[in-house]
């Protein structure tokens, strides 16, 4: 897979000196590039306790994006998802360390463990303070007598953090270091493994499946499991969790391993707090990407029961951009729609038949929803079927609310429900035309004038004529030939559809910004889907 990088030998320094750019001032290194990879903050006076941690690069932006006021002193990196050496660790503590002493934060990897240990050992034979935590917050293996750390760490970072920038000594930052490592659990979960910067991807992952319990350098999991949706993801994550940790009030941090969308972290968050230990959670970290990897698309949770003075100092200033805050979770505050946009209810009746046809047009688009789509994918956005299903849900839902014996109030019913549920330009289109179908059929045209109406209607506001690559394409002969029947209508839709193959300009719709050589040999998917409707009802 291509990556945005120039040579993996000069990766992570490179990306170092990018963040070092990018920081305002407020970072620097120190020198002894490559074997030596040291961020500290620009403006420790050692006066303070110092907070060292660090480790493999790849899980950006930790470690290096928590050095700051209020958090890390310095951050000591290795290449991607190998530990620094004792070197890089001791000449970090040399750096920071003063009269106050350090604390090493230390994820329990054996390679961190080793590294980190004996780079202390060697400080305190300079006559410095040192002490070293070792976090395991991994719940995935409970066989294993030592825990892997993971996201967990970040509590301990900013707790310390908190403590040291206010001026504690080494024992008490050390002592609740030590409270939080006790208490914080995590587990994580993926639909994909990661891609390690010049290496093969490897795909063990099948689809339809997702890994419970995978490490954070792409680590296999306990076990591959079913996947279903956000909600059964973060049920089985809470539910490995919620006998980890103790009762009452906690702080969740919903980190985001590399590849999930904002649209699906945010998902997971509202998941996240109608679990059912949702309402123990008071505030939450994230979601956010906090300790990753690479570009893993799947996510962790953590878990820490907290009091009142450890939520103090999780919610304490700092100066880190890439802490997201620890914020209070609170119901959805609903506010009433504004006056004049209530939307109008129809006044409901009763007709079987057109029930039933209503119904049948809607499973034809529901049926059709992946090959819309996939169409939709070489020309647009590939949501065309996502969109017409979904609106189609939402009609059949309401059908039984709708005015179903009198056509002219149904059609404007049909338009005001599109245009509150279906998305996009196409919602907007559709809800125009039926609401212009409705004044038609109530000035006295025929049905097929009616339609004809409301196509009409829709070409003045979306600008598309024949030709042009869109649904009118296939609807406009298709209403032309409907008063010969419905199969004669669905031949004439299939072959306007089938014709916008060949039309390799289009000059309406999103397929218009396409080049040529995407759209020859594919069927407009608007075109499509009103020659796959009437092919389906003449059947």
């Amino acid at each position: 897979m291509a990556q945005f990088i120039n040579a993996k030998e000069n990766l992570v320094t490179e990306a170092i000196e990018g963040t070092l750019r990018t920081s305002g001032g407020k970072l620097a290194r120190l020198d002894g590039y490559p074997h030596i990879k040291v961020v500290v903050r620009a403006d420790w006076d050692k006066s303070k306790v110092a907070l060292v941690s660090g480790g493999g690069a790849g899980h950006e932006p930790a470690h290096v994006g928590f050095v700051g006021e209020g958090m890390l002193t310095a951050a000591v990196c290795g290449d991607v998802f190998a530990s620094p050496s004792v070197d890089a660790v001791l000449a970090g503590i040399l750096a920071v360390t003063g009269p106050a002493g350090c604390l090493l934060i230390v994820k329990n990897y054996t390679g961190d463990r080793l590294n980190f240990g004996l780079a202390a050992e060697r400080a305190r034979a300079f006559g410095l303070r040192v002490e070293m935590v070792i976090v395991a917050d991994d719940i995935a293996l409970p066989d294993v007598p030592q825990a892997r750390g993971v996201a967990g760490t970040l509590f301990v970072h900013k707790i310390a953090g908190a403590l040291a920038q206010a001026g504690e000594n080494l024992d008490v930052v050390t002592k609740s270091a030590l409270e939080v490592i006790e208490n914080v659990a995590s587990i994580g979960m993926s639909l994909d493994t990661c891609t390690v910067p010049g290496s093969p991807k490897e795909d063990r992952i099948e689809v339809g499946k997702a890994e419970l319990g995978l490490g954070i350098h792409g680590e296999s999991g306990i076990e591959v499991i079913d996947f279903v949706s956000a909600r059964d993801a973060m049920g089985v994550v809470i539910d490995r969790l919620a006998s980890q940790v103790k009762s009452g009030p906690k702080v969740a941090l919903l980190n985001n391993l590399g590849g999930a969308t904002p649209l699906e972290m945010a998902v997971l968050a509202e998941e996240l707090m109608l679990s059912n230990i949702g309402s123990d959670i008071c505030c939450m970290v994230g979601p956010a990407p906090l300790m990753t990897s690479l570009d893993m698309r799947g996510f962790s949770v953590s878990l820490l029961p907290v009091d009142a003075d450890a939520l103090a100092l999780l919610r304490s200033p700092v100066g880190p951009h890439a802490w997201p805050l620890c914020l209070d979770t609170n119901p959805v505050e609903v506010k009433a729609i504004p006056d004049g946009l209530a939307p109008i209810k129809p006044i409901p009746s009763q007709n079987p038949q057109v029930a039933e046809f209503i119904t049948k047009c809607c499973d034809i688009f529901i049926e059709a929803e992946v090959v819309l789509n996939g169409l939709d994918a070489k020309s647009g956005d590939g949501d065309t079927g996502s969109t017409l299903a979904g609106a189609s849900r939402a009609l059949k839902g309401a059908v039984d609310l709708l005015p179903l014996a009198d056509h002219t109030q149904l059609y404007r019913a049909i338009g005001l429900e599109l245009s509150q549920t279906m998305g996009g330009s196409s919602g907007v289109l559709l809800a125009i035309f039926f609401s212009a179908v409705g004044d038609a059929s109530s000035s006295g045209q025929t049905m097929v004038e009616a339609f004809k109406s409301g196509m009409k209607r829709v070409q003045e506001v979306g600008g598309a004529n024949i030709g042009d690559r869109t649904m009118i394409d296939a609807l406009a002969p298709a209403l032309e030939a409907l008063p010969n029947g419905l199969a004669a209508a669905a031949s004439a839709a299939r072959a306007g559809a089938d014709h916008t193959a060949k039309i390799t300009k289009a000059k309406a719709g999103r397929a218009s910004y396409i080049s040529e050589d995407r759209l020859i040999g594919h069927n407009d998917p608007g075109a499509e889907a009103v020659a796959l409707l009437f092919e389906n009802l003449a059947d």
